[in-house]
């Protein structure tokens, strides 16, 4: 994790002094990058202690589209009460459904996206076209003078991908995003980490992984993200048939807290230690050795499905969260 300590190290010497919406500044920088060649190691933070279970009972949530605080806890995950019930902005939302409620957060968008389309009842070839791929029709109206139908389906956005990994591997629109425009004013907070793409090598049985993240908190987020993002690769790989390989992570406003700043120095004195090795549980079918595909693991996975091995650690270094 040497990327990691040099990315802080940039930042610090560097970055930009800068208000934003939660009263701590930051200092940021535009633009970063961190590459990960999985097959050598996973990218755990080893300069302080990885909050490995918290970070993989969000990756769960998200699967399971989770959008209520209370469903992250009972996944061994409270990065979201404050989010939840703490933030003043969210608690006089409209949208807000009462206690731990999220709104349509990351794993709604990835699992659950809602797709819409408004054609002229004129053209049925759309409209027969439309319902092939899944839309229902909810009203029919006029629309200066012009009949319009409005038709509605719940997009899976990563189930898409691993059936596009195994059905057209050389495809390069493998990706999910979670940048609802339509919807960023009903979320207790719109998605940092936001496009994943998938990037599977037939020819190696090799898959990779880019993501792009709005803005990383890199004392708290890059460590969570990073974790969470290795995993999901490792697990979308367990399902297709492909080995995980490089993990590429873009960061457009990468930025240090600056309450955050005796936790990251404290790092910076540290030497990191080896990488750990992510072991998947055996329970969960390996589609290389079985040729079957189950992509319903994607809802079935548990937390307790995932270790580190050989994880060694300095001392935990806590900060607040900016929320």
């Amino acid at each position: 994790m040497q990327q990691y300590l040099d990315l802080v190290r940039d930042i610090l010497d560097h970055g930009v002094w800068q208000e934003n919406r939660t009263g701590t500044r930051t200092l940021s920088r535009a633009g970063a990058m961190l590459r990960f060649d999985l097959q050598q190691g996973f990218p755990a933070v080893t300069t302080k202690k990885l909050a490995f279970k918290s970070a993989i009972g969000e990756l769960v949530g998200f699967l399971r589209a989770s959008r209520s605080a209370a469903e992250f806890r009972a996944l061994g995950c409270k990065v979201w009460d404050q989010n939840a019930n703490e933030n003043k902005q969210w608690l006089a939302n409209p949208y807000r459904l009462g206690a731990d409620d999220l709104g349509p957060v990351y794993g709604v968008q990835w699992r659950q996206w809602p797709a819409y389309k408004l054609l002229d009842l004129s053209n049925p070839g759309q409209i027969d076209d439309a319902v092939a791929r899944g839309y229902r029709r909810i009203a029919a109206f006029d629309d200066d003078g012009t009949r319009k139908v409005l038709l509605y389906k719940a997009v899976d956005q990563l189930r898409q991908c691993l059936d596009t990994i195994i059905n057209n591997p050389a495809d390069r629109r493998i990706l999910f995003h979670g940048w609802n425009w339509a919807q960023i004013e009903e979320m207790a907070l719109p998605p940092c980490h936001l496009l994943y793409q998938f990037l599977p090598a037939p020819a190696t049985r090799e898959i990779s992984l880019c993501l792009y993240i709005r803005s990383n908190d890199v004392g708290l987020g890059t460590p969570f993200n990073l974790t969470e993002g290795a995993t999901l690769l490792h697990l979308v790989g367990r399902l297709t048939g492909y080995t995980p390989r490089w993990f590429s992570y873009f960061i457009g406003d990468a930025h240090v807290y600056e309450n955050h700043l005796d936790m990251l120095k404290a790092q910076l004195q540290r030497q990191p230690y080896a990488a750990p090795r992510l072991v998947i549980a055996e329970r969960v079918p390996d589609y290389a050795k079985t040729g079957q595909y189950e992509p319903e693991w994607l809802e079935k996975i548990e937390p307790s499905d995932f270790t580190l091995e050989g994880y060694q650690h300095h001392a935990p270094l806590t900060a607040p969260m900016a929320v």
